[in-house]
C-alpha cells in the first residue's frame, strides 16, 4: 500500500518504513526537491472506445524471465481478487493476472489512460450515477478456457460486500459504501448466501450487469479498475478458504507459485486472448517475484553488473546509492510519480488537543525520516502541506501555519507549554515490526527526535504486518496505542478516494479514529454535487480539515525510483499504481 496497503491499500507504507532520526539535519546536501519530482501530474485521461489486442511495444521479443526484486515489501496477503488491498500485490496481480471492469493503460506521456478490460466500454450512467451498465465482452476466459460469464463478473461484485470475509478488502471502503442495499446485506458468506441471490442492488440480463447505487458515483469507472470488481467462479471454487492461495486467472500469467512475504511465480496463461484485451501483453514467460528483500544486497545486484541483474527489476533503490545508480543505469533508473501520501495520525480520541497534534508534525524529522527508511529526499520523498498530493483536481497548496512546516523541536516544544504540557513530557505509545532491519532502526531515531520534541515515547515491537496491528480494533497493543500512521494510495486521483477512506467516521483506514459528524456530512453532500463541482469541493473540506482539527499530518509524497536491468526491455513506471510497467516489459533477445 507501501509494508504493504494501498490504496493502497490502495494504503501502503506504514509508519515505521517512515521513522525518523533525530534532528540537526544530515549533511547531505538535501536542502530542496530535486529536478522530476512529480514531475508527471496526476490527470487521467480515459479511452472508452480502445479495442484490443493492445498495440505492440516498439522493439519486443518473446521469452525469457524477469526477476523482480521488492526490497522491504512483504507482497500480498492473499490472492483472492475480492480481499486484495495491497499495493505492491495489487500492482501486480491486476497488471498480470486478475483482469476487472475497466483498467489503466499506460499512455504516451506516462500518465495514466482508463480504458475497458472485461467490460466493452467504460460503464453506462444513469443521469444522477445512481446506477451503471457493464457489457461484458464476450471473448474472455479463464486460464481453463472457459468464459468468463456475465453472472461471474457479478457475483465477484457481491463477494466484495462481504466485509466480515474479507474485511482489509476494498469493497469495505466502496462497495459497502455506495451500492444500494448494502447496509442490509452481510455477503455471500457471512450471509449465508453462496449464491448472492438476496442482494437486489446487482442484475444480469444477457451480457449486461447492471449497478444501482444508494448516492451518486460517478468514479465508478475508475472503481471499476480494482480487482474486487472482476469475477469470481461460482460455487466453490472461489471459496475464500482456498481460493486467496490460488485464484482462477483472466489475465495474460497464471500462478505457478507462491509462498507468502518470499515468493510469487507467474506463467503464462495459454487460454488468454489477446484480442481481448486492451492494454496487456504476454511478452515474457516468467515472472519471479521476490519479496522482502534486503535492500544493500538488491543494490549489488543491480549495480554491479552482475548476470543476476540483467533480467531483473529493483522497484526501490537505497538512498546511499542513488548517485551511483543515477551515474550507472541512465534511463535504466526510473522516477515514477504516484499519489500517495504518507501521514502519521495521533489517535484523535485521544490527542484531544490540537496544538499537541501540531507539536508531533513539528517534533517530526521530516529529511532524516526518509534517509532512515532509504528514502531520497526530494526524489522518493517531497514535503507534503495538503492530504491531496499533486496533479490531484481540487487540490489546494494547504499549509496550517502559513509555511511548510519542517522539523523544529522548540516549536514542538512551545505548543506543548501552551497546552499546559511544559512540565514533563507527552506520552506517546507506539509500535513498530522488529522483524524490519530498516524499521528497527528507523524506530530508535524517531524515538531519539520526537523526545527532542517534548514527547516521552513508548515503542511496542511486534512481529507483524504492522497493519495488522493498526486495524484490529481488539488487537491488544493496538488498544495501547495513541500514535499510528497510514500511507494512502488512491485508486483513483479524487478526492472522493482519498479523503473518506481516511477521515470518515468508522472508516477501515481511519487510523487516527477520527470522528466528526460535520466532516461526516460534507462527504455525503459531496458526492450529491454535480460532477464539475466536486473536485473544487474536495480540496475545500481537505483544508478545513487540516485548519480546523489537524487530524492527521501529511509528512511525505511519495514517488518511486525503479532500477532495470539493462536485459529488460521499455523500462517504465506506470501512474496508476506508482509501479514498474509490467504490462510492456519484456526480455531483450
Amino acid at each position: 500500500m507501501r509494508g504493504s496497503r494501498s490504496l493502497v491499500v490502495t494504503a501502503g507504507a506504514g509508519l515505521a518504513l517512515l521513522a525518523a532520526c533525530a534532528g540537526g539535519g544530515t549533511g547531505q546536501g538535501w536542502d530542496a526537491p530535486r529536478a522530476g519530482a512529480h514531475a508527471q501530474p496526476a490527470g487521467v485521461s480515459e479511452d472508452p472506445t480502445r479495442r484490443g489486442p493492445a498495440p505492440e511495444v516498439a522493439g519486443a521479443t518473446s521469452g525469457g524471465t524477469i526477476t523482480v526484486f521488492l526490497p522491504g515489501a512483504p507482497g500480498p496477503d492473499t490472492l483472492d481478487p475480492t480481499g486484495g488491498w495491497s499495493a505492491t500485490g495489487n500492482a501486480i496481480q491486476q497488471a498480470l493476472v486478475s483482469r476487472s471492469l475497466t483498467q489503466y493503460a499506460r499512455g504516451a506521456d506516462g500518465r495514466a489512460v482508463l480504458v475497458p478490460d472485461l467490460a466493452t466500454d467504460l460503464g453506462r450512467p444513469n443521469d444522477d450515477f445512481t446506477e451503471w451498465t457493464f457489457t461484458i465482452r464476450d471473448d474472455a476466459t479463464w486460464e481453463d478456457g472457459e468464459p468468463v460469464t456475465a453472472e461471474e463478473v457479478a457475483f465477484g461484485i457481491c463477494r466484495s460486500l462481504d466485509s466480515g470475509t474479507f474485511p482489509s478488502g476494498p469493497g469495505t471502503e466502496y462497495s459497502t459504501h455506495y451500492f444500494a442495499g448494502a447496509d442490509d446485506y452481510a455477503g455471500p458468506y457471512t450471509g449465508d448466501d453462496p449464491g448472492c441471490d438476496d442482494w437486489p442492488g446487482i442484475s444480469v440480463d444477457g451480457q449486461d450487469v447492471t449497478i444501482a447505487m444508494d448516492r451518486p458515483f460517478p468514479d465508478m469507472d475508475h472503481w471499476g479498475a480494482v480487482m474486487a470488481m472482476g469475477p469470481a467462479p461460482l460455487g466453490e471454487a472461489s471459496d475464500p478458504s482456498q481460493y486467496g492461495q490460488r485464484p482462477l486467472a483472466t489475465g495474460p500469467y497464471e500462478v505457478e507459485s507462491w509462498e507468502p512475504a518470499e515468493e510469487l511465480v507467474l506463467v503464462r496463461n495459454d487460454a488468454w486472448e489477446p484480442a481481448s484485451d486492451p492494454a496487456r501483453h504476454q511478452y515474457v514467460d516468467r515472472f519471479v517475484f521476490r519479496f522482502s528483500q534486503d535492500q544493500a544486497k538488491v543494490d549489488e545486484i543491480m549495480l554491479s553488473g552482475s548476470s543476476a541483474g540483467r533480467a531483473a527489476v529493483s522497484t526501490s533503490v537505497g538512498s546511499d546509492r542513488y548517485l551511483d545508480a543515477t551515474a550507472r543505469l541512465g534511463d535504466r533508473l526510473v522516477q515514477q510519480a504516484t499519489q500517495c501520501v504518507s501521514t502519521i495520525t495521533p489517535d484523535y480520541t485521544r490527542i484531544t488537543d490540537i496544538r499537541v497534534r501540531k507539536a508531533l508534525a513539528y517534533a517530526y524529522p521530516y529529511e532524516d525520516v526518509w534517509i532512515a527508511a532509504g528514502e531520497v529526499p526530494g526524489v522518493t520523498r517531497v514535503p507534503a502541506g495538503s492530504i491531496m498530493p499533486p496533479g490531484m483536481a481540487g487540490r489546494r497548496d494547504v499549509q496550517v501555519d502559513g509555511e511548510q512546516i519542517t522539523y523544529d523541536p522548540a516549536r514542538s516544544r512551545q505548543l506543548l507549554a501552551e497546552a499546559g504540557h511544559g512540565d514533563e513530557p507527552y506520552p506517546i505509545t507506539m509500535a513498530y515490526n522488529e522483524l524490519d532491519p530498516l524499521a528497527v532502526a528507523a524506530q530508535n531515531q524517531l524515538t531519539t527526535g520526537l523526545e527532542e520534541g517534548g514527547f516521552d515515547v513508548t515503542a511496542v515491537p511486534v512481529q507483524q504486518s504492522i497493519y495488522s496491528v493498526w486495524l484490529d480494533p481488539d488487537n491488544e497493543v493496538n488498544k495501547t496505542l495513541n500514535l499510528r500512521g497510514v500511507t494512502w494510495c488512491p485508486m483513483w486521483p479524487s478526492g472522493s478516494a482519498l479523503l473518506p477512506p481516511l477521515l470518515r467516521s468508522g472508516a477501515p483506514f481511519d487510523t487516527a479514529r477520527f470522528s466528526e459528524p460535520s466532516v461526516d456530512e460534507a462527504i455525503d453532500d459531496i458526492a450529491g454535487l454535480p460532477v464539475d463541482r466536486q473536485a473544487a469541493a474536495w480540496g475545500e473540506l481537505d483544508e478545513r480539515i487540516l485548519t480546523d482539527y489537524f487530524p492527521i499530518i501529511p509528512t511525505a509524497y511519495a514517488n518511486r525510483l525503479f532500477a532495470f536491468g539493462d536485459r529488460v526491455g521499455n523500462p517504465t513506471g506506470e501512474a496508476s499504481w506508482g509501479a514498474p510497467n509490467y504490462k510492456d516489459l519484456y526480455v531483450l533477445r
